[in-house]
């Protein structure tokens, strides 16, 4: 186990309850006939979101959308899924490296460093939508985040929680642990190497014994 690789909402932060507390006020002004979307666009980056259901007479929307994004996330609260930091030591003190791979752009990665000043010293590297050219679950954001430490994917362990996130670990041919904070165990299993609630009492001898 070289690498770790992390998603970040849903995987690192507890998020995704708010998130769909924003969504869900989107989808209730702009779609109405389509109760509960918000629960279906779980997992999908905001361009997916805007091309299916923003694009045509709604694309004018979308800078509007956006400027209410980037408002929610700067004044959302930013909380580790429980045993995550202990996780992180752990990995370090075993030499594997560690690296975020998030959907999520710039602006929203300022909001969180914001709110976590440690957040950096976390991990090795930080790869956010710019640094890709192709989004979940295409596997191009793994296999670049594998690359820049030098691992092959064999090697590697992502951490996902949304079906095109584990979608994206499968293709990349990497060993891939679901976290059921936004699906069910019962969904992510067919995607998934390993299913995890959360972090606690996850190690990475525990990690190594079941995934290698």
């Amino acid at each position: 186990m070289k690498a770790a690789l992390f998603d970040l909402d849903g995987v690192v932060f507890d998020t995704e309850p708010q998130y769909t507390v924003f969504w869900g006020s989107q989808c209730r002004l702009y779609h109405p006939e389509h109760p509960g979307l918000e629960h279906e666009i779980k997992g999908s980056t905001l361009t997916q979101i805007y091309d299916r259901w923003f694009s045509g007479p709604l694309a004018s929307e979308q800078p509007i959308i956006t400027e209410r994004l980037n408002a929610f996330e700067a004044q959302m609260t930013y909380e580790f899924i429980a045993g995550f930091e202990v996780l992180i030591a752990d990995l370090h003190a075993n030499g594997v490296m560690t690296a975020v791979v998030t959907s999520s752009n710039v602006p929203k990665m300022e909001s969180v460093y914001h709110a976590q000043p440690s957040f950096k010293q976390l991990f090795n590297a930080i790869l956010t939508s710019e640094d890709f050219e192709y989004s979940k679950p295409h596997p191009d954001c793994y296999l670049k985040a594998a690359a820049r430490f030098g691992a092959s994917p064999e090697e590697c362990v992502v951490f996902e929680d949304s079906f095109n996130g584990l979608k994206s670990g499968r293709a990349a041919g990497m060993n891939v642990v679901g976290l059921a904070t936004t699906n069910t165990v019962e969904s992510i299993r067919p995607l998934s190497d390993i299913q995890i609630a959360d972090y606690q009492g996850v190690s990475y001898q525990s990690l190594v014994s079941q995934l290698f």
